[in-house]
């Protein structure tokens, strides 16, 4: 008798637990069976893309989520063509940027029914070139020599074959990998129609070049501003000559006044409208923009001026519908 009591009672645990189960997960999927509402949404927010971008992104989900300890901020780094092929793919919200979406990229997102997304500007930027703190020789290049040094056909192997009178020590070249947004930014406004050359070291890593050139004497990179400023210390910026025909350094002045041409750009995020209509991506975004140009100089980079992120706020809470 004990033993059929015994036995009774498990069972009716076991129905009671199937039933709170059961119960639980009606709960959390909702009446649409799991699929997020148009609205509200899903309460994470996803980024990601250049790693150039990622330090702004990253301090501004940082505080944000201090701000707002409920809320999900995921930022990965896949470089700003990683980015976008994630975009397309339906798997983040928002996409960093260090150059404009591609063509081709346009018409990927097209394929997949996403036809409304909105580029903003966040912060300026100054792609720096860097060498290693002992090398004394360098004090300016222009873009025709990077050209020739970084080109597969560019016939450089050391610095001498740069410029007479420079040492004979074979050049070490590291550069962002394809995926970046960087390196189609260099790719275009010092390569052109010509290849990098095939013994360079790439990573979409930046902090794995700053590593690199640090480590080697006769190294040389290019990264964005921020990279170099944190690490200046053990870094070495190379001026550039300008269109003016001098020679400047990177620098927050140089950027924002455009005197660090043809390095100095403007870094992007680019957001779903559809994203936008879900709470989370709208605060978060609103967020961003509000506090980008401060978070953009506390990581290094430049800000624009005030009125560029109160336009750009107007948009979103048009897109919105706020």
């Amino acid at each position: 008798m004990r033993s059929l009591f015994l036995l009774v009672a498990i069972t009716m645990s076991l129905l009671l637990a199937a039933c709170g189960n059961a119960e639980g997960s009606n709960n959390a999927q909702g009446n649409d069976g799991g699929k997020k509402s148009e609205g509200n949404g899903s309460s994470e927010v996803v980024v990601d893309g250049s790693s150039t971008v990622f330090p702004i992104m990253e301090a501004i989900a940082e505080d944000y989520q201090k701000q707002n300890p409920d809320a999900r901020v995921n930022i990965g780094v896949s470089g700003s063509g990683g980015g976008f092929e994630k975009f397309a793919a339906g798997e983040t919200h928002i996409s960093n940027a260090s150059r404009p979406i591609k063509e081709a990229e346009k018409q990927a997102l097209k394929d997949a029914g996403i036809d409304d997304y909105t580029e903003f500007e966040v912060a300026l930027d100054g792609l720096s070139i860097v060498v290693n703190k002992e090398n004394d020789w360098v004090n300016k290049l222009t873009v025709d020599q990077l050209k020739k040094m970084w080109s597969e056909d560019g016939g450089v192997e050391t610095w001498a074959d740069v410029k007479e009178g420079w040492p004979e020590k074979e050049i070490e070249f590291y550069s962002p990998g394809a995926d970046s947004g960087t390196f189609d930014y260099f790719s275009e406004v010092v390569l052109g129609d010509t290849q990098i050359r095939k013994d360079a070291s790439l990573s979409e890593d930046d902090n794995v070049l700053v590593q690199g050139v640090m480590g080697s004497p006769n190294g040389i990179s290019y990264f964005g501003y921020a990279y170099y400023a944190e690490n200046k210390d053990n870094l070495k910026a190379v001026p550039i000559v300008n269109s003016d025909g001098k020679a400047v350094k990177p620098s927050k002045e140089t950027i924002q006044s455009g005197a660090y041409n043809p390095f100095s750009r403007p870094l992007f995020i680019y957001v779903k409208h559809e994203a936008l209509k879900q709470d989370a991506v709208y605060d978060f975004t609103t967020y961003a923009l509000e506090n980008a140009g401060k978070m953009a100089e506390a990581v290094g980079y430049v800000g624009k001026p005030e009125s560029g992120y109160e336009k750009a706020l107007q948009k979103v809470d048009e897109i919105a519908g706020k």
